[in-house]
């Protein structure tokens, strides 16, 4: 089969191999490629590997030999799996892969914003504690999370993982999703009630046609002017200009986000120069260990695709 992956560098800088994909098909792989790149590059593939590639409607008419697209990643939305059903093309993803990476940038970001070490770290090396009046210094209050309460939207695996984490901070921990789970990680909340009680939010959940910027002014205004907002999700969750102005207007402390709703970012979105707002560019996934196994699944999603048993299929 001709096996084409659209945008492989982010998955694979080099780090990895693509031997075991090569293995089961005539395999080409592009670092990058446009949209309109793709009816040329794609037109004899059988199978297609993308990240954040979009497969429009328009696109998978243009591919009439394309018989299923596997996304080397869990979110799924840059295809449009309708129209790939429609047409008897399969979708397949990776699901959990980056559950312990995100988690961990959760709190990375979280951590920076209550602790400052990266800021402190740089003051000191531009010499603010050497000529210092005291024997330490701060650039800013140093917040502890210990009796604080966590507010988690979106309860999947990472979800879960950072509850375990804020549990061990001895933190209290919210969560909410359109369905109670039975868990012993957390209380749940009304969306409203945990946006209110909340000293940090975290959003995990995925983007869907119904939630884009539900995290808007009527939920942030909600806030203690004290609490943190992280998002390691989606940026489209967020609406950008009213997160700016609630951090500029002190409605809450901060924001620590890996995720912008265009990326990377155009010139003139707010959150680049809001207050306390500190940005990263979308690398919470990007550790080697979640991206050999991103390799590995993909490996098993196209082998039992290849023996007629399809795997991980999202638009079944």
């Amino acid at each position: 089969m001709k096996i084409v992956a659209t945008d492989g560098y982010t998955l694979n800088p080099g780090d990895l191999s693509w031997d075991a994909i090569r293995a089961l098909g005539e395999l080409v792989v592009y670092d990058r490629s446009t949209v309109d790149q793709l009816p040329e590059r794609c037109k004899d593939a059988e199978i297609v590997l993308t990240n954040k590639t979009p497969f429009s409607k328009d696109t998978l008419a243009a591919l009439p030999r394309l018989r299923l697209i596997s996304v080397t990643a869990t979110g799924h939305n840059i295809v449009d799996s309708a129209a790939a059903k429609e047409r008897k093309i399969l979708v397949s993803n990776v699901p959990a892969y980056g559950t312990d990476s995100v988690a961990q940038h959760v709190w990375a970001l979280l951590l920076e914003l209550t602790n400052h070490v990266g800021r402190n770290a740089r003051a000191t090396a531009a010499g603010q504690w050497q000529t210092a009046i005291d024997w330490c210094f701060t650039e800013a209050p140093v917040m502890e999370l210990a009796g604080k309460t966590f507010g988690i939207v979106g309860f999947g695996h990472i979800g879960q993982q950072v509850a375990r984490i804020a549990n061990a901070f001895g933190m209290k921990v919210l969560y909410h999703t359109p369905n109670k789970k039975d868990t012993q990680l957390a209380a749940y909340a009304s969306l409203e009630e945990l946006f209110t009680n909340s000293d940090v939010v975290s959003l995990h959940c995925p983007l869907t046609a119904t939630n884009q910027e539900f995290v808007n002014k009527a939920l942030l205004s909600r806030m203690k002017p004290t609490a943190l907002l992280i998002n390691t999700a989606r940026g489209q969750l967020i609406n950008e200009q009213e997160l700016t102005d609630a951090l500029n207007a002190g409605i809450l402390a901060g924001a620590g986000l890996d995720v912008l709703s265009k990326e990377p970012p155009v010139n003139g979105n707010p959150l680049l120069a809001a207050r306390n707002c500190i940005i990263t560019p979308h690398n919470a996934w990007i550790s080697k260990e979640a991206r050999d196994r991103i390799m590995a699944v993909t490996i098993a999603n196209v082998a039992a695709f290849i023996k007629g048993q399809p795997q991980n299929v999202v638009n079944a």
